[in-house]
């Protein structure tokens, strides 16, 4: 996840997160990895530490147009309250606006924060009120809402407002119950903008010197750590390094970190190097403090800085080592973000493929993972078409999505990529209720059989990317969600077809459902820090994959969405980053 984007070919890679206001108060990986070393990128460091994902930080700006007038001597004193509503159904406010005197037409000032979460639909609710001259100069936030009287309310999702390119939806204020009625309430013209304070990224290659040998029949596997110092003392791991084998003099590929991770060019950094173990209980080398500003001068001045360990003797003094720092290159380059693609027509793709396999059960029989519940109870491949659909569909214009099944006997013959739709040519259904009805009618026509191969569905979808990478001037991501009973037969095949789709505007979305044991399937997402190697020895080079087992998620707070799609925008941004596709231009932008 996050803000090191740099193309890497090893195994280890390397993580960068920016976490704005959560501390690490244990800088020391060894020291609380040591309990669980399934993961050793930064972003499985937070979560080991129960910190939530990163959230984009939207600002809306509201107006309105042909309010009801409810005022006798004046016009209406126009307010708005923004609410989010959650998905128990209940409304959480997240903000008022300033009051707006004697005006139908508003353009209010004040701004609504709210975070936006790629991988959650995000229901908004807008409430206009008049409110009553005499709680005019009363703060809006302590009013009673009964006491003024209502103009209209209108809803939308985030989502529909941050991929329109003008990031601006108007919407049709309706009454309480949801409905214009005879007579017009005007309209509601929300606005959203990222509130982040520049889009400046620092690139950086960055080596080292002598460093410390602190394994015994070889050289030390040494990897860094940036670190953000805060106020309190503390750090905020920002980023890490790859790791590079067997080396003291090691340089590594270029890392990058933007505004939003380290603040000022003056803001002190924690630079720590350690010696990287399997068992995630990594062997400190050493740190120094340092600033973007102290990498600049280092690089331009062409000299190192050194390395310290705290001294056995004086904890508050610290030992020089000969190990050094350098910065071999350094510049300043524009860093654009998920939603600058997405607003200027960037696309996300929505494919899915499903297994017939015969372990899934009879279908007719109530214990099939298959089984379609008369009374509308959704099943564990219903749950996460839906889910993961609803999020996904707000960012496809037309809404086909290509559909498949396999693992399942067609026409006498066993098909490890068929058309859901049992059409022999186009493989597309429309909209997320398309997919759920060709699902439900396949399972009257499929025969379910075997075994479980991911290596046809990949390779289908992988055409699909490659051939809309030549055609679509590179706006169009695709993301498949292969939904499964059972861990790959083919496992090879399907790392093969993995590592060549690395190159390819795609991402897999892996959802296990059942009781089997997925521990297999793990390899196939590179969390751990290792990339997919082919029988070729082909390395992948970028991360496309994202697996999680139904029963996990069911049994704790983050949905199988979140834990599914919380990658998504880092490996979309990884893939326009590496092939250096910016957002497009105004002027070249169709009309959404």
């Amino acid at each position: 996840m996050g803000g090191c984007f740099s193309d890497l070919e090893g195994g280890k890679q390397a993580a960068g997160v920016g976490f704005a206001s959560r501390q690490n108060q244990n800088p020391y990986p060894n020291q609380h990895q040591a309990h669980n070393n399934n993961n050793d990128a930064v972003d499985f460091f937070f979560k080991t530490k129960g910190f939530q994902p990163m959230f984009t930080q939207i600002q809306l700006s509201l107006s309105a147009s042909k309010l009801l007038d409810r005022d006798v001597m004046s016009k209406s004193d126009p307010m708005v309250v923004v609410y989010e509503k959650k998905r128990d159904g209940k409304l959480q406010e997240l903000g008022r606006t300033e009051v707006i005197m004697n005006n139908l037409n508003p353009e209010w000032i004040e701004k609504i924060n709210v975070a936006f979460q790629f991988e959650i639909v995000q229901p908004l609710e807008f409430y206009v009120y008049d409110v009553d001259t005499k709680y005019h100069g009363v703060p809006t936030k302590t009013l009673n809402l009964k006491d003024q009287d209502f103009l209209g309310r209108a809803s939308c999702t985030l989502s529909e407002i941050v991929t329109k390119h003008s990031r601006s939806i108007t919407l049709k204020l309706q009454n309480k119950t949801g409905h214009g009625g005879s007579r017009t309430l005007g309209a509601l013209t929300v606005h959203a903008e990222e509130t982040i304070a520049s889009r400046t990224a620092i690139e950086m290659i960055l080596r080292c010197s002598h460093l410390d040998n602190k394994d015994i029949f070889s050289k030390s596997d040494p990897f860094l750590r940036i670190s953000r110092v805060v106020e309190s003392g503390g750090s905020v791991p920002i980023c890490k390094t790859e790791v590079i084998n067997n080396n003291l003099n090691p340089t590594w590929k270029a890392v990058t970190l933007s505004s939003s991770q380290f603040g000022s060019k003056e803001n002190p950094l924690l630079i720590e190097c350690f010696d990287f173990n399997s068992s995630g209980d990594h062997v400190f080398i050493g740190k120094l403090r340092s600033s973007i500003a102290d990498l600049e001068r280092l690089n331009k001045e062409r000299t190192g800085t050194n390395f310290f360990i705290p001294s056995k003797y004086h904890s508050k003094e610290e030992k020089m080592l000969k190990g050094q720092l350098f910065v071999d290159r350094y510049c300043e380059k524009e860093q654009f973000t998920f939603i600058d693609y997405v607003s200027s027509g960037f696309e996300l793709n929505f494919m899915v493929a499903v297994d017939f396999t015969a372990s899934n059960g009879n279908p007719r029989s109530s214990d099939s993972l298959h089984y379609i519940d008369v009374s509308g109870r959704l099943n564990s491949y219903q749950r996460a078409i839906m889910e993961v659909g609803e999020v996904i569909q707000f960012y496809d214009s037309d809404r086909q999505f290509p559909a498949w099944g396999f693992g399942g006997s067609t026409g006498g013959a066993v098909s490890h990529c068929f058309n859901l739709n049992g059409g022999p040519g186009n493989s597309e259904v429309v909209g997320v209720d398309g997919i759920m009805d060709a699902y439900a009618t396949a399972l009257h026509n499929v025969t379910l059989s075997g075994p479980t191969l991911f290596g046809p569905v990949i390779n289908t979808a992988a055409q699909m990317a490659a051939k809309s990478l030549e055609s679509h001037n590179s706006t169009k991501y695709y993301v498949l969600l292969i939904i499964t009973d059972g861990v790959v037969t083919d496992l090879q095949e399907t790392i093969n077809a993995l590592v060549k789709a690395s190159d390819l505007p795609l991402s897999v979305l892996i959802v296990g459902v059942g009781s089997a044991d997925f521990t297999n399937m793990e390899v196939l997402d590179a969390d751990n820090g290792r990339r997919l190697e082919s029988s070729s020895g082909r390395i992948a080079t970028r991360d496309i994959v994202q697996f999680v087992p139904m029963r996990e998620v069911q049994s704790g707070q983050i949905s199988v969405v979140q834990a599914l799609l919380e990658e998504l925008p880092d490996q979309f941004l990884t893939f326009m980053r590496s092939r250096d596709i910016k957002p497009i231009t105004s002027q070249h932008v169709p009309p959404h």
